[in-house]
C-alpha cells in the first residue's frame, strides 16, 4: 500500500510539474502571439492577451492529437521513460525557460521540452533510447519551420503590396487595423493548438509508462487535453512582457499591414504543422515571419543583429536544455 501511495503522489506531482511547465510555455511564448498586435497599436497588451488566450483555448475544438502522439510516443523509447526521466525532462525545459524569459530571450519552449526529454533519456539509458526518425524531423523542422514562416510573410506581404498599390497609407492602416484581429486570433490558435499537445504527450507518455493508460490507448483522457489547453491559455493571459519588444519593434518596425502578413504567415505554419503532426517553435515560426516581412520592403529594415542573436538562442536550446534536464535526473533519483 505505501509503494502504491508514493506512486500516486509521485505521479500527482509530475503531472503538476508539467502543467507547470505548460503554464510557463503559455506566459513565455505569449509574446510571440501578442507582439505584432500589440507593437503596431491595433489592440492593448491586456485585451490582447485577453484574446490570444481565447483562442488558445478553443483550438482544442480544432486541431487534433497528432503532436501530442508525435511527442508522447516518437521521440524516446517508452521503455526507458520513467518518474525520474520525465521529472529531469519538465525540469530541464522549466529551468532554460525561466533563464531565456529573464534575460528576454525568445527561445524556443517546445525544443527546450524535446531537449529534456533527450538528456534525461540519455543520461537514463545512453543514446540507444532516442527514436532517431521522430527527433530528425523536430531538428528538420527547426530550420524549415522559420524558412516557411519567412517565405509566407514575404509572399503574403507582396501580394498584399501589390493589391493596394493604389491606395493611400491611411486607408491601408485603416484596413489591416482590422484585419489583424483576424490574423492575431488565428497565430493564437496554431499557437495554442500546436503548443498544448507537447505538454499533453509528456503527461499521455507518464500515464502509460505508470500502467495508468494501456500503450495502445488512441488518445489521452479528456481531463488532461482539457488541462492542458486550460493551462497553456492561463499562462498566455498572465503574459511574458520582457520578450514582446525584442518579438514586436527589435527585430524590424511592423506597422498594421506588416502585423498581419508576418502573424497570417506564421499562423499558416503552426496549423500545417499540427495536422501533418509535427511539433514546431511557434518561436521559430513567427520571427521567421516577422523577418520576411522587413526583408520583403528592404533588407535594411531588418535588424540582422538581433535576428542573429535568437538564432544563437535556437541552436543552444536543445543541448543546454538536455544538459540541464541530465542534471535533473540525477538530483531525482536521488530524491524521489
Amino acid at each position: 500500500m505505501s509503494n502504491v501511495e508514493i506512486s500516486i503522489y509521485v505521479l500527482g506531482m509530475l503531472i503538476a510539474l508539467a502543467l507547470v511547465f505548460d503554464f510557463m510555455n503559455g506566459f513565455h511564448d505569449a509574446a510571440n502571439a501578442i507582439a505584432t498586435v500589440v507593437s503596431t497599436g491595433v489592440l492593448k497588451p491586456q485585451t490582447a492577451v485577453a484574446m490570444a488566450a481565447f483562442f488558445n483555448f478553443i483550438a482544442i475544438f480544432v486541431v487534433g492529437l497528432k503532436v501530442a502522439s508525435a511527442i508522447g510516443k516518437g521521440t524516446i523509447d517508452p521503455m526507458v521513460v520513467d518518474h525520474y526521466v520525465i521529472f529531469g525532462a519538465l525540469v530541464g525545459a522549466i529551468v532554460w525557460n525561466l533563464i531565456t524569459w529573464y534575460y528576454g530571450i525568445p527561445s524556443s519552449s517546445s525544443h527546450a521540452l524535446i531537449g529534456g526529454l533527450v538528456g534525461a533519456a540519455v543520461a537514463k539509458a545512453g543514446t540507444g533510447a532516442l527514436i532517431a526518425g521522430g527527433l530528425i524531423k523536430t531538428v528538420i523542422f527547426i530550420v524549415v519551420a522559420p524558412m516557411l514562416g519567412f517565405a509566407l510573410g514575404s509572399i503574403i506581404m507582396l501580394i498584399v503590396s501589390w493589391l493596394f498599390v493604389k491606395s493611400t497609407p491611411r486607408k491601408v492602416d485603416t484596413w489591416f487595423r482590422r484585419l489583424q484581429l483576424a490574423s492575431a486570433a488565428a497565430y493564437s490558435l496554431g499557437h495554442g493548438g500546436n503548443d498544448a499537445q507537447k505538454t499533453l504527450g509528456i503527461i499521455w507518455m507518464l500515464l502509460i509508462a505508470s500502467g495508468n493508460l494501456a500503450a495502445d490507448a488512441a488518445e489521452p483522457p479528456r481531463w488532461a487535453i482539457i488541462a492542458c489547453y486550460a493551462a497553456i491559455s492561463f499562462g498566455t493571459l498572465f503574459g511574458g512582457w520582457r520578450i514582446v519588444k525584442t518579438m514586436g519593434q527589435k527585430i524590424t518596425k511592423l506597422k498594421p499591414v506588416g502585423g498581419f502578413c508576418a502573424e497570417t504567415g506564421g499562423a499558416i505554419t503552426l496549423l500545417m504543422s499540427s495536422f501533418w503532426g509535427v511539433p514546431v517553435s511557434t518561436t521559430h515560426t513567427i520571427t521567421g515571419a516577422i523577418v520576411g516581412v522587413g526583408a520583403s520592403q528592404k533588407m535594411s529594415a531588418v535588424r540582422w543583429g538581433v535576428a542573429g542573436n535568437i538564432v544563437w538562442a535556437w541552436v543552444f536550446t536543445i543541448p543546454a536544455s538536455a544538459f540541464m534536464a541530465a542534471v535533473a535526473w540525477w538530483i531525482g533519483t536521488k530524491i524521489m
